[in-house]
């Protein structure tokens, strides 16, 4: 049972008090981010020069030789490059302490298009590499140049007016230098008449020192979020990438599955001829051998066919029960999953305890349920024939998100055995994986030598990304 604790809110302090602490604190929290800010100013207006001196000059080479063939991959290969500035761009960007931009889909063909052609111009027919390229040689030179020059002003400006009483004394002196100086004590002579040169320069220089130190992590955080807007829309990722992802995790998933079945129908295929098939065929012979003793009038001999006839019979029957567990059972349909996995364990030779979660047959699809029940089969199997396990205990649970709902269908099958169950290409672990990708889920095997061995499926339900 999981307990809610709502925390009750705080007494607020008087209306000026708070406004006053917020503002003290978020102007701490931008002087945090201002060094990074800068860093980043000053050093992406360099990355922005030399991705537009290289990518104007790739571009237009390429232009001009797409009429031969080296036009081709040399606009590809400006594209990659102008690839490789953006994602130098989003990588500085965390030095302003702004939120990470994500990663574009980069490859949204379909998983079919292979050769040289298509893989060659695989970047041409994405629209992000030539978004990146707009970026690299036109929008993001000029807006470094407008950021750039905008903050070495702040910069040299509030450090330099801050320090210059000390800088100042070094620099050469004439009747010039002091001229503005001069004219600033005759245009305002009820403020500074009377003041020499050095200590009106001194004074102008600190006054303008301390107000763009003080409005720098306003002017520096500004100029930094403008940038971040930019690579955000231009060099992040869009709705239509998630899109393409899910179409691609949707195709990826049902050829898992289709290859799974496969495979599945194809060891049953094996089972039959080599089990109930060679039982039934010697069941007939057996029989037939009956007939001519029974027509010969030997009782004893006949007697003796029809007890190894039965005796085939009913071996025909245990192994056909046995290859019927790969097939869903009337239960699962009629009753929901969780009696389906009760049954399950209650069948197994093995002591199993049980822990399902009844709400999961609310929860979980025909076709999800479908798929558990089969792979939690295999395993209780894979546990009776190759462990040497004397008791397992199967789990099945749901993982919920934040707002209560269910968003994955966790179950675990744990034995006692040996250990070392390794996921092996052809072997049955491999098949479970593939039918568990089927449901777009994954497969975590835990084995280590001397056990336990626990394989957990976690499959998203329906709606769940």
């Amino acid at each position: 049972m999981s307990t809610t604790i709502t925390e009750s809110a705080p007494l607020q302090p008087p209306a000026a008090t708070a406004v006053g602490s917020g503002f003290w604190a978020s102007y701490g929290r931008a002087w945090a981010r201002t060094p990074g800010s800068a860093l980043y100013l000053l050093v992406v207006f360099v990355l922005a020069m030399l991705s537009l001196s290289i990518l104007a000059v790739l571009f237009s080479t390429s232009v001009g030789l797409l009429i031969l063939v080296v036009g081709l991959p040399l606009a590809v290969l400006t594209l990659l490059i102008a690839r490789g500035f953006g994602v130098a761009d989003r990588f500085l960007l965390r030095l302003t302490g702004l939120p990470a931009i994500a990663e574009p889909e980069w490859n949204r063909d379909r998983t079919d298009a292979t050769g040289f052609w298509m893989t060659l111009t695989r970047p041409l027919r994405n629209a992000h590499y030539w978004v990146y390229l707009v970026h690299g040689m036109v929008v993001s030179p000029i807006i470094s140049i407008v950021s750039f020059a905008l903050t070495t002003v702040w910069l040299s400006v509030g450090l330099g007016g801050l320090t210059y009483w000390f800088w100042g004394l070094f620099l050469p002196r004439d009747d010039r230098s002091a001229q503005w100086g001069q004219y600033v004590a005759d245009y305002l002579p009820g403020l500074f008449g009377g003041w020499s040169s050095w200590v009106l320069e001194v004074t102008l220089y600190l006054i303008a020192g301390i107000v763009f130190t003080a409005t720098m992590p306003w002017v520096l955080g500004g100029l930094a979020r403008g940038h971040h807007a930019v690579a955000a829309g231009m060099l992040g990722r869009w709705d239509s990438d998630d899109l393409a992802a899910e179409v691609r995790a949707e195709a990826a998933a049902r050829g898992a599955a289709v290859h799974a079945e496969d495979l599945g129908l194809r060891r049953l295929e094996r089972d039959i001829h080599d089990g109930p098939q060679q039982r039934l065929v010697r069941l007939q012979m057996d029989l037939a051998a009956l007939e001519r003793r029974a027509e010969a009038g030997d009782a004893d001999a006949a007697a003796d066919l029809a007890r190894e006839a039965r005796g085939h019979a009913q071996a025909a029957l245990d192994e056909l029960r046995a290859l019927s567990s790969g097939v869903a059972p009337p239960l699962l349909q009629d009753r929901g999953l969780a009696a389906a996995l009760d049954a399950l364990a209650a069948g197994s030779p093995l002591a199993v305890q049980v822990d399902v979660d009844p709400a999961i047959d609310r929860a979980v699809s025909q076709e999800t349920a479908r798929g558990v029940y089969f792979v939690v089969a295999e395993l209780m199997t894979n546990a009776v024939k190759h462990s040497g396990a004397t008791a397992a205990t199967l789990q099945a649970s749901l993982r919920r998100a934040a707002g209560g709902a269910a968003t994955h269908l966790d179950v675990w099958v744990v034995d006692n055995g040996r250990g070392g169950a390794v996921v092996t290409p052809g072997h049955g672990l491999e098949g479970l994986r593939e039918r568990v990708a089927g449901l777009r889920g994954v497969l975590d095997v835990r084995s280590p030598i001397g056990g336990p061995t626990s394989v957990g499926a976690h499959v998203p339900l329906a709606g769940t990304p």
